[in-house]
C-alpha cells in the first residue's frame, strides 16, 4: 500500500502517518482491518504488531500480511516490555475501553511514544445535535446510541487533563476534520482529535 492508497482510503491515517519514524518498530493497539501498519511496513519499512480482538478484523489484518495478536486490550499489554515499541499507535479504539486510564499508561509503558486518536465530542454539529436534544451521528461517531461500540465520550480539554494526571508529556496534538488539521477553534471545529504523548522525563 502507498500513500495515494492510503490518503483516498483513510486521510485521517494518511495524516497520522506522518508522526511515525522511518523504519519504526510500531504496536497498533485495537488495528482493525490493519489498513495502517500494512501502509507503515510497504512504505516505512516499519516492523512490528498488531492487537485486535474481532476475528473478521483478525483474518482482513493477516490478509495484508500484518502480524496480529487476538487479545482483548482491555486485558492490558502485559507480554510486552517496558520501551519495546518505538510507536504504540491506539487510533480511534480507546473510546471502546472501559478502563481507558489503565490502558493508557500501558501504552506509554510499552512505547517510547505513542499517539493516540479519538472521536471529538465537542465538535460543533454534535453540540447542536445535543441542543436538539438528540445523541450526536456523525462520519467520527456512526452510531446511533443504542448500539454504539464507544463507551467513553471525550473532548480535546478532556484527554489533554487525562494525559496531564498520567504524567505524560503531549508532544503535540492536532484537531482534524476529513483528515485536515483544524487550526483555528481546533476544538469546535474537528472531528478527531490526535495526541502524541510520551513518559515525562525523570528530573
Amino acid at each position: 500500500m502507498n500513500f495515494d492508497q492510503l490518503s483516498s482510503a483513510r486521510p485521517d491515517l494518511a495524516f497520522i502517518a506522518h508522526w511515525v519514524p522511518r523504519s519504526a518498530h510500531v504496536l497498533d493497539v485495537g488495528c482493525g482491518d490493519g489498513v495502517m501498519l500494512d501502509y507503515l511496513q510497504s512504505d516505512k519499512q516499519c516492523s512490528g504488531y498488531g492487537i485486535e480482538i474481532a476475528d473478521d478484523k483478525v483474518l482482513a489484518s493477516t490478509q495484508r500480511g500484518v502480524q496480529v495478536i487476538q487479545q482483548d486490550m482491555e486485558k492490558g499489554l502485559a507480554l510486552f516490555g517496558d520501551d519495546s515499541f518505538d510507536t504504540v499507535l491506539c487510533l480511534s479504539s480507546l473510546q471502546m475501553m472501559k478502563h481507558v486510564e489503565r490502558l493508557l499508561r500501558d501504552i506509554v509503558r510499552v512505547g517510547k511514544e505513542a499517539i493516540v486518536s479519538f472521536p471529538n465530542f465537542a465538535y460543533w454539529p454534535h453540540r447542536v445535535a445535543l441542543l436538539k436534544g438528540r445523541m450526536p451521528v456523525s462520519k467520527s461517531l456512526p452510531y446511533q446510541w443504542y448500539d454504539t461500540p464507544n463507551v467513553r465520550c471525550a473532548t480535546i480539554k478532556d484527554f489533554r487533563q487525562l494525559a496531564e494526571e498520567c504524567g505524560l508529556e503531549v508532544v503535540d496534538c492536532v484537531a482534524l476534520a476529513e483528515g485536515r488539521s483544524v487550526g483555528v477553534l481546533p476544538n469546535l471545529r474537528g472531528d478527531l482529535a490526535v495526541f502524541r504523548l510520551r513518559k515525562k522525563a525523570a528530573h
